[in-house]
């Protein structure tokens, strides 16, 4: 499969950092983040940018949670590679502070990315215009559409479509929970009603389908793609980048240094955090449901593996 105009964004650092509150060590992100030049991927998405709050104490969480300036800057002094990709945080709506993100010309960063559920889109529109003021490339990533009632999809679609500061509208597939069908289906009613906004794909892999609904979202002429390396993201994970990138067959790819990376940092890694597919996350994602019981479940050692019971709780069903 080779379209010049696809574009690859890796958001290891930031989905991943979903598991483990962004406790990743430097040297870790910094290996990513070689990885990342070396393998000539167009973004590389450091982390969240959100402002500290009751919610986010900074003793609590990762320095990759808020991304200060000075250590995005030091992530990317640590590689001397003489093709670097653009440098992206991600915006959660409610979450942020934007009148502290300095002008583009000013910041290491090139690209903010926008998070919101439907019932937020005008906010999230808003701060999209505002960051894109500031010189940013931008996107907006509209979370669950899964689980929103399409009327009111529709409608967020439509307002969408009037924001011309949304550089790429982004096809989130939150729960896993799509099928390839869907993917076209809902690619077809994106493109329906916000026909002027580039369209984007992120998957998660609890039906063991982010890369083939990724496949299927290039197909259906999607330009750029989310993925992460060893598919690590929160609970089953993402589409695999080495999968992507080997899928893709663009000279301008080269997937030794991903592999590299995972040979040196994620086999350790696994024995600390768990991630990708079980029976736990497939079960969320057939039923279309957002993994956070999952998730809670396999964090208990007792309790883990028990997908009978949490089918059968899950569905409210009688045993």
């Amino acid at each position: 499969m080779f379209r010049k105009e696809i574009k690859v964004l890796d958001c290891t650092v930031r989905d991943g950092g979903l598991i483990n509150q962004y406790q990743f060590r430097d040297d870790f992100v910094h290996a990513c983040y070689r990885a990342a030049c070396e393998a000539g991927v167009d973004y590389f998405e450091i982390g969240k940018k959100l402002e500290v709050s009751d919610a986010y104490p900074r003793d609590q969480w990762g320095k990759w949670n808020f991304c200060d300036d000075d250590e995005i800057k030091r992530c990317i002094d640590s590689c001397d590679a003489q093709t670097r990709p653009a440098m992206t945080v991600m915006y959660d709506v409610g979450r942020v502070d934007v009148s502290k993100l300095k002008p583009a010309d000013q910041s290491p960063i090139d690209m903010v990315r926008t998070a919101c559920y439907v019932a937020d889109v005008d906010k999230g529109i808003d701060l999209v215009r505002r960051t894109k003021d500031l010189g940013y490339e931008t996107t907006l990533n509209v979370m669950a559409p899964s689980a929103a009632i399409e009327v009111d999809l529709v409608q967020a679609l439509g307002e969408i479509n009037e924001a011309d500061e949304v550089d790429y509208l982004y096809l989130v597939d939150s729960y896993g929970a799509f099928y390839s069908e869907q993917i076209t289906a809902y690619i077809e009613l994106y493109r329906k009603y916000a026909p002027k906004r580039p369209l984007g794909f992120h998957g998660h892999n609890n039906q063991q389908l982010a890369f083939s609904n990724t496949q299927q979202a290039i197909i259906d002429g999607v330009n750029l793609l989310d993925a992460t390396i060893n598919g690590i993201g929160r609970g089953a994970g993402n589409c695999n980048l080495e999968l992507l990138l080997n899928f893709l067959k663009n000279p301008k790819f080269d997937v030794r240094p991903i592999y590299r990376v995972i040979q040196e940092q994620f086999v350790p890694l696994r024995e600390e955090i768990e991630w990708g597919f079980n029976d736990i996350y497939g079960i969320s994602g057939y039923l279309n449901q957002h993994p956070r019981a999952a998730m809670k479940l396999r964090a208990n050692p007792e309790e883990r593996d028990r997908c009978y019971d949490f089918y059968v709780e899950s569905r409210n069903l009688d045993g």
